[in-house]
């Protein structure tokens, strides 16, 4: 008995170290300097974010009934639930789409069987609906959403990203120190190969917001070749899922009525 529960005792010192030492290693990823001459926005538009966490996003949107109905799959932001998305589901259900989940919970970042699921449930419904899956990202949610198009574009009719840091260089924002003590990898080293700014072969389009106090501008708009077409709305980060002039153009975009760059 005396030996058994020494073993135990052993066992449970072994993982607390490991955990110490797991800790320690994402504290360091976060501590990292960032590269000379790169930021995300300028302070004044992080705390407009922090200031507007506890707001409403406005009036609900009454949605017209959508031109042609089509599955959709949203995909919330790093360290986002689904829930965070429920006004943009129930406003696209009203019109006429078929709103689903991605299926995991929180967005903590991508890993290997997170991201094969993802595959599987896009190709699923791509079969049960017999026709391709629209994916709205919003942040994070977004570069899930390209690499999935760019790998199976025949199960994805379009990509629409929400503030999605895809272009330019990762740390351009203010959130990857924070993404890197979650995830514990490199914001430029994710584990699984992934190059962000390659358009997928389907219409790809970008919705960002000067306003954006975590995403630089730049990093959601994108350059020429990168997407089909960026188009600029007016909402802080956070707002992107709620905000009824987002949820707006969503709808027109999923409808074919492409706003101008």
């Amino acid at each position: 008995m005396a030996n058994a529960t020494f073993g135990m005792w052993r066992e449970a010192g072994k993982r607390a170290l490991s955990v110490q030492t797991e800790l320690a290693r994402r504290a360091q990823l976060a501590r990292q300097p960032g590269p000379a001459g790169i930021s995300g926005p300028p302070a004044r538009l992080l705390w407009a974010e922090l200031l507007a966490l506890g707001r409403r996003g406005g009036q609900a949107l009454a949605a017209s009934p959508a031109a042609r109905p089509q599955p959709v799959m949203l995909l919330p932001g790093f360290g986002a639930h689904p829930a965070r998305m429920r006004r943009m589901e129930r406003t696209l259900a009203a019109a006429g789409h078929s709103v689903h989940h991605w299926g995991l919970g929180f967005n903590l970042g991508p890993t290997p069987d997170n991201f094969a699921y993802l595959m599987r449930r896009v190709g699923a419904l791509a079969r049960a609906h017999g026709e391709p899956v629209a994916l709205v990202g919003w942040s994070l949610g977004g570069l899930f959403a390209r690499e999935i198009a760019r790998r199976q574009p025949e199960n994805v009719a379009m990509v629409i990203t929400m503030g999605t840091p895809f272009s330019g260089d990762p740390r351009a924002n203010n959130a990857w120190r924070a993404y890197q003590m979650i995830t514990g990898h490199a914001v430029d080293e994710p584990p699984i190969d992934s190059p962000l700014a390659a358009k997928p072969p389907v219409p790809t389009i970008a919705l960002w917001s000067a306003r954006d106090g975590v995403i630089h501008p730049r990093s959601a708009c994108g350059r020429r070749g990168e997407r089909d077409r960026a188009v600029a709305v007016r909402c802080n980060h956070l707002s992107f899922p709620s905000d009824p002039r987002v949820i707006g153009e969503v709808l027109r975009q999923l409808d074919g009525n492409p706003a101008q760059d």
